[in-house]
């Protein structure tokens, strides 16, 4: 089952990065690591609609699924950095 649900995890946000790379052609950094995903985009891109459907869609959806399976999946939000 974990097998499972850790690609479901990890398929649901290789598609939001993809959604933002590829799609909103936003640059995406961070890194992803087997246990470990992180996703940081540009702030002047957050405003944006089509960024807003694809992150909130990613981030419903891991949310959902770390809540039914909360041995397998932890979803951690970070708060937003102020920039100088």
């Amino acid at each position: 089952m974990e097998d499972v649900v850790c690609g479901a995890a990890s398929a649901l946000l290789q598609a939001a990065w993809a959604g933002l790379t590829d799609v909103a052609r936003v640059p995406v950094t961070g890194h992803r690591r087997k246990g470990d995903f992180l996703m940081r985009w540009p702030e002047d891109a957050r405003g944006r609609e089509d960024v807003h459907a694809i992150v909130a869609t990613a981030e419903l959806a891991i949310e959902q699924l770390a809540k039914q399976y909360r041995g397998f999946v932890r979803y951690v939000r970070e708060a937003e950095r102020e920039t100088p």
